[in-house]
């Protein structure tokens, strides 16, 4: 079952099962929102966006057109979103930059991704930070602007720039993966 509180305004049937839109927010009618999706109260999503499953968007988030987001992703609150590198009143580009936020990424509160910047699938933005460049899989990035912090297991468990855990444990990517020393294989 959808649910729709009384006061959003969602105009899109492309929705899927087990997805909650709260009040006050407005799904455009071309948007694509997949299951058990949870979009907070006061979030705008735009006709040209596709959201995965099992997504979080959580209050006063606006995704624009030409977003794409994965399965499994967190955005927080007032993550900012811009699809113009070069915006002006009245004034639209033939199109917009397309931003792709990968599977089980976190995007922390208030953070801030530029256009046409791409988010790798499980990667971990702070708060506040302001990317303006792409960001590889399974990374962490914080500050304005956002710099490579460490990287991120799907579990997530923080690794250091130095590719160990805070209790010493070395890990390495293999196969695009980040893997532990007890499964490296």
């Amino acid at each position: 079952m959808i649910r729709i509180h009384p006061l959003a305004d969602v105009q899109s049937t492309q929705i899927g099962e087990g997805t909650v839109v709260w009040q006050f927010s407005v799904v455009l009618p071309n948007a694509v929102i997949g299951k058990n999706c949870n979009i907070n109260c006061y979030v705008f999503i735009e006709n040209d966006v596709v959201v995965g499953d099992n997504v979080t968007v959580k209050s006063g988030v606006q995704l624009w057109d030409g977003i794409r987001v994965g399965d499994n992703v967190f955005i927080g609150p007032n993550a900012t979103f811009t699809n113009d590198p070069l915006p002006h009143s009245k004034v639209y580009p033939k199109s917009f930059l397309r931003t792709v936020i990968g599977e089980g990424s976190s995007i922390g509160a208030n953070a801030t991704i530029l256009p046409g910047k791409n988010i790798g699938s499980f990667s971990f933005i702070g708060a506040g930070s302001v990317i303006t460049k792409d960001v590889p899989p399974f990374t962490v990035w914080y500050g304005n602007p956002a710099k490579h912090k460490g990287y991120i297991t799907k579990e997530g468990i923080l690794i250091g720039i130095d590719m160990k855990d805070e209790n010493g444990n070395k890990y390495i990517f293999q196969n695009g993966i980040l893997l532990s020393n007890d499964k490296i294989s």
